[in-house]
């Protein structure tokens, strides 16, 4: 057999819906199965759903229904790589805009706590490009001015082009 790392996220007895939730905007996201607790737990009844199986981008993951006490913190993130400045917006947009909160630098928390990078793949070339040490650092300095990250005033600053 095969060892598989699966992550487990704790939610506040909403894991059904944060699953249909990125399902529903998430690259490469579908919900694979839904588990009811065969008996009553602690935090929950005969017959309600206890953990959802779903996936994100081919990573598994379990949303576990575990109750309040165990909140997200953003020691944990999800980080999505982005091609475009599209696909960041929507993305962005979609996780802020359904209940969620913006951050600093590209992070982004969804309603249930989740916490999200909605990253573009032309930041992370443009801050590690070790051949023009000056231009990886306007870069940096330009994307921690902001939340959702726009990648066009971020390749100018790299390029020395003032804001």
């Amino acid at each position: 057999m095969t060892n598989q790392l699966v992550t487990c996220i704790w939610y506040n007895h909403t894991a059904e819906e944060a699953a249909n939730f990125y399902a529903s905007v998430l690259p490469g996201a579908r919900v694979l199965a839904v588990h009811r607790t065969p008996s009553d737990t602690p935090s929950q009844k005969a017959g309600d759903v206890i953990t959802v199986d779903f996936e994100v981008a081919g990573q598994k993951f379990v949303g576990l229904n575990g109750g309040p006490m165990f909140p997200q913190s953003e020691a944990v993130s999800f980080m999505l790589l982005t091609d475009d400045q599209a696909e960041t917006d929507r993305l962005w947009n979609a996780i802020v805009g359904n209940g969620g909160q913006e951050s600093a630098c590209g992070w982004c928390k969804d309603k249930w706590g989740v916490n999200w990078q909605v990253t573009p793949r032309r930041l992370m070339e443009l801050i590690w490009d070790n051949s023009d040490p000056a231009a990886a650092k306007r870069a940096m300095d330009a994307m921690m001015t902001m939340r959702k990250i726009d990648i066009a005033t971020v390749e100018a600053a790299a390029n020395g082009v003032p804001a």
